[in-house]
């Protein structure tokens, strides 16, 4: 059997939603280290993520993200009620949804499954282990996973 060489992967866009300044920076610090730049867009909360996904206001030329990455515990909007909104609309509600939060509650789980996350991750304290979960996440999410074309 002979294998194919692996292509490079190309970037794609990342939404991440996370009200937590200091969750913030780790994460998209943990996504600028992986092997691939991808383009990382993010809002405080599921108003702002609704916003930013139907292009309203200061989104209005926002792009169209290949993956969400959802924080549940929110002002103005929670995680929840944002994910119920996305899909609930036509237009967005194929986007994956990642919930990355800190609850390991099982009614978050089985709340977030059963609004249709794609998964439920649980955001680790250590700092070097929420860097590999991050990283894992991308390289999951970029190099295994086919995404539609926008």
């Amino acid at each position: 059997m002979t294998t194919q060489p692996t292509k490079p992967a190309t970037p794609i866009d990342i939404l991440l939603a996370e009200d937590s300044e200091t969750d913030a920076e780790l994460t998209i610090d943990a996504l600028q280290q992986g092997k691939i730049r991808n383009n990382i867009h993010h809002v405080w909360d599921g108003e702002e993520v609704l916003a930013f996904l139907r292009k309203e206001g200061q989104y209005e030329n926002a792009v169209r993200p290949d993956l969400i990455l959802l924080d549940l515990n929110m002002p103005r909007m929670d995680g929840r009620e944002a994910l119920r909104e996305i899909r609930s609309d036509d237009n967005i509600k194929a986007i994956p949804v990642v919930v990355l939060t800190t609850s390991s509650q099982e009614r978050d789980i089985h709340e977030s499954y059963g609004l249709a996350a794609n998964n439920y991750i649980v955001k680790p304290v250590d700092l070097v282990q929420f860097f590999k979960v991050i990283q894992s996440v991308q390289e999951f999410w970029v190099n295994v996973v086919k995404l539609p074309k926008k």
